[in-house]
């Protein structure tokens, strides 16, 4: 299927809103769907939508809430979700510490009792946009691995830089598991083999049958393992949450979610060398001007693949399953949503196609 962003905007908020989020907040939840399906990350995007409805109608997310904010120090912030989505928690949080940093030079805010965040890189260039650098950390249940390990001990725990640059700003955004548990559910929906690598059995042994994956493999072995780890103990400190197999609800339809998410934004305008914004740009065209491999087509530096695909998906249309997109048609027809079973083939018409 081929949408526009705007008719999977108008979609997901209509959902929502029928589900008793105010238009506000069901705008900010669309538009962190809709932005990792313009940029490619479909396991973030409408994909889901179905366990987001059954969270609300279970009483797991609060639609309506509206974040409780506390400056516990002139540039610590304490944020309290009350269960709402993730993305209103989460760009509160944003707006707050870019307008504390202008005058502290740095912010941090710790956040709790908030829902999903989805993909980090938003929150990130939200911030870089105002000029300045940020960060965000994130946890979710324990579904990776430690190195040398047979069972899931640690979260997938991505994480975001940027940096401000020209034409656009440098953007990181990565899990530290090799793969997001999202892309495997992708692999089981429509019957396709994860590549070998990606995860484990609950035997502990590699599979490709994503509906056999017990525990995603991190990324660069042992450094890939270490940073995860390091990053779950990080947040937890700082925002008081869960740890490990204690993590739930960033999935499934059956748990409060009580992950913790950290956010830091510092003003370079404030420290000795000023902006580097023009240093940085140079830098990163040198980068991008690096000979070319045998078999690369390009230097690429983190954020640009991001952009070249969301300015396609924009002019193009954003690319859905069939599968996905029925679902969604059916939650915005009061109905629950199909089955796997019931809806696989399925090529259902969609407005603004």
């Amino acid at each position: 299927m081929m949408i526009t962003a705007e008719a999977e905007h108008e979609l997901i908020a209509g959902v929502l809103s029928a589900h008793g989020a105010p238009r506000p907040a069901a705008d900010t939840q669309a538009r962190w769907l809709v932005e990792a399906d313009l940029r490619g990350v479909g396991s973030h995007g409408l994909q889901r939508l179905p366990v987001l409805v059954k969270r609300i109608e279970r009483g797991l997310v609060v639609p309506g809430a509206n974040p409780a904010v506390s400056w516990r120090t002139g540039s610590v912030l304490a944020v309290d979700g009350l269960r709402g989505f993730g993305p209103v928690a989460g760009l509160r949080a944003v707006e707050l510490c870019v307008d504390r940093a202008r005058r502290t030079g740095l912010a941090l805010a710790a956040v709790g009792n908030a829902n999903h965040l989805g993909i980090l890189a938003p929150y990130v260039e939200a911030a870089a946009d105002h000029g300045m650098v940020a960060l965000a950390i994130t946890t979710s249940e324990a579904l990776v691995h430690p190195f040398g390990g047979r069972v899931a001990m640690i979260g997938t725990n991505p994480l975001a830089i940027a940096v401000p640059a020209r034409p656009g700003p440098l953007v990181l955004d990565m899990a530290t598991g090799e793969v997001s548990m999202g892309r495997i559910l992708r692999h089981a929906r429509s019957g396709q083999p994860i590549p070998p690598g990606w995860a484990l059995d609950a035997d502990g042994e590699p599979t490709t049958d994503p509906a056999a994956a017990a525990a995603i493999s991190p990324f660069g072995g042992a450094k890939g393992s270490g940073l995860g780890l390091a990053l779950e103990v990080l947040v937890a400190t700082l925002t008081a949450s869960a740890l490990g197999r204690d993590v739930h609800g960033t999935l499934d339809a059956d748990d409060a979610c009580n992950k913790g998410d950290v956010f830091l934004v510092a003003d370079p305008s404030t420290l000795p060398g000023g902006s580097r914004a023009g240093a940085v740009s140079a830098y990163l065209d040198a980068v991008r001007a690096t000979p070319v491999q045998a078999g690369a087509d390009a230097v690429r530096v983190p954020g640009d693949r991001a952009r070249a695909e969301r300015a396609r998906r924009q002019r193009g249309g954003v690319e859905i399953p069939d599968q996905v997109w029925h679902e969604a048609l059916e939650l915005a027809r009061g109905q629950p949503a199909a089955s796997e079973a019931g809806s696989r083939g399925a090529t259902p018409s969609a407005p603004g196609a």
